[in-house]
């Protein structure tokens, strides 16, 4: 959460429920929906490390809001998350743990074909979600893509893991 809050400071000072509203905006429902007492509790923290500064602001009819904005070593942040590339491939992967752990190739054989099941409902729902949501927010669509993409992935992998294992 540290990192995309900081994203969106790049663009512009805003407040916590703000922040909120633009990552609901940009990733639509296929993203989970942030928890807006961790936006406030990530914000309280980037601004104690220097990367954000608030500042209140009075309201005649609400209790103040409090705006942030990015420091240049916010900025500086940002610019470096973005160079960097994203996680490793999933070498500590818990399914491959209970396979490999399965007392015996049955046992083996029936996690893959639960873990398969899975999967498909998965793509299942997600193909519903991509049917539901906004076409014009590509950055959902683009997310939904490629959650299936990696689920086809994942479907070949156990395709391959049971050819090996009979």
């Amino acid at each position: 959460m540290r990192l995309p809050l900081l994203a969106l400071l790049a663009k512009g000072p805003a407040h916590g429920y703000e922040l909120k509203q633009s990552l609901e905006k940009l990733l639509g429902t296929a993203y989970p929906e942030p928890n807006i007492g961790q936006i406030y509790v990530t914000l309280g923290r980037l601004e104690k490390a220097g990367l954000i500064e608030g500042t209140d602001v009075a309201q005649s009819t609400r209790p103040n809001k409090r705006i942030y904005q990015l420091t240049p070593a916010g900025r500086d942040a940002v610019a470096s998350w973005l160079k960097e590339p994203a996680e490793e491939p999933r070498l500590r992967d818990e399914f491959f743990l209970k396979l490999a752990l399965a007392p015996d190739t049955e046992k083996r054989i029936a996690l893959i074909n639960m873990q398969r099941r899975h999967y498909l409902n998965t793509m299942r729902d997600l193909s519903k979600l991509a049917a539901s949501e906004d076409r014009d927010n590509r950055f959902s669509q683009l997310l939904i893509e490629g959650a299936m993409l990696h689920l086809q992935a994942d479907l070949d992998w156990l395709e391959r893991c049971q050819e090996d294992l009979e």
